[in-house]
């Protein structure tokens, strides 16, 4: 083989082995901070890891807030009228967070089935419902 289509193909191949890499380096990075949305119903489905943080969703159960008089610890509980998904958070709450709101939650599971929260995400108006929530509402009618 001559010399100059020798380093043409070791080129090539390198080129090639870089771009799986790169691509393959992308790929994995991206799945790893995927944030998926889950409802009460899923969670308790799902077999899902207790380290990992996830996202879930639903409305405030009527009745179930409550606030630490002392701190800023807040409980409530998450409904996506099949099932109920108890959530710890501790912080100032948005605005629009009340009871049969819409709420997304970023945090993640404990052993005991309770959600640790680091963000609460209220609605953003008074038609605002997590559309799995939706479905599931809608499915009920």
């Amino acid at each position: 083989m001559n010399p100059l289509r020798k380093q043409r193909v070791y080129a090539l191949i390198a080129i090639l082995v870089g771009s799986l890499l790169a691509t393959w380096l992308i790929i994995s990075a991206l799945s790893q901070n995927m944030n998926l949305f889950y409802s009460p119903s899923e969670i308790k489905s799902q077999n899902i890891d207790f380290n990992s943080l996830i996202r879930a969703g639903g409305m405030v159960k009527e009745g179930t807030i409550k606030k630490d008089t002392e701190t800023l610890k807040v409980s409530f509980v998450v409904t996506d009228y099949q099932n109920d998904l108890v959530i710890n958070y501790e912080g100032i709450l948005p605005d629009l967070f009340d009871e049969n709101a819409g709420v997304v939650v970023r945090g993640n599971l404990n052993i005991d089935g309770t959600f640790n929260a680091i963000e609460v995400l209220a609605k953003h108006d008074e038609n605002y419902m997590p559309p799995e929530v939706a479905n599931l509402v809608n499915k009920e009618k």
